[in-house]
């Protein structure tokens, strides 16, 4: 009888530190994003400026009401994001645009943990501009302006649909980020620029 007992007892042991053991915490995990090679295309579409921008991305025209000739999204299906590109002439406004650019940076600062800024310049190709890196829980990761100082402006903004979360977002977003620092390093203005019509891909 004893011996049974015993027997008994060793059963509810094992059946005890099984359950401690389904009980653990565990750490937060997400799911692996595979993310595609990177490889660049010209977007050179009827606007006064050309850029590159990724294979795995689509240039479309913006159809938002208010939208401007030359206005347009750069759109990644697989993650979900866009940047959306808004041109603007320059006409004794460049002040107020670039300042308009920083409110628009600037007012993320609330869910932020930092915004880094960096200049950029090409003087043999006259761009210039500023690119707002914008770390933490934002709803816009990253925001930057370019422009020739004396005819042309563009913004640019990256934003994700989806709930913002840096640990979640972190791998698509540095891949991204890489696309757009290509982006502003192959931007080039025209010299003919008379023709503002965006078509986007087909």
């Amino acid at each position: 009888m004893k011996l049974h007992y015993n027997f008994l007892f060793v059963l509810l042991l094992i059946a005890s530190c099984m359950n401690e053991d389904n009980n653990i915490p565990r750490r937060k995990g997400y799911f692996r994003i595979a993310l595609p090679e990177k490889q660049y295309r010209s977007f050179n579409n009827g606007c006064p400026f050309t850029f590159e921008y990724p294979v795995y991305a689509k240039v479309v025209p913006d159809t938002e009401p208010g939208a401007e000739p030359c206005w347009m999204n750069v759109v990644f299906p697989s993650f979900n994001g866009k940047i959306y590109l808004s041109y603007k002439q320059v006409s004794g406004n460049l002040p107020r645009l670039i300042e308009e650019c920083r409110t628009f940076a600037v007012k993320h600062e609330v869910k932020a943990s930092a915004i880094n800024e960096r200049d950029w310049t090409n003087y043999n190709n006259k761009v210039y501009g500023l690119i707002y890196d914008i770390e933490g829980d934002a709803a816009s990761n990253m925001q930057f302006y370019l422009t020739d100082s004396t005819q042309h402006f563009i913004r640019g903004a990256l934003y994700f649909y989806s709930v913002p979360n840096k640990d979640s977002l972190a791998p698509v977003l540095k891949f991204i980020k890489q696309d757009i620092y290509h982006l502003v390093e192959t931007f080039r203005w025209k010299s003919d620029s008379t023709n503002t019509a965006v078509k986007g891909d087909k």
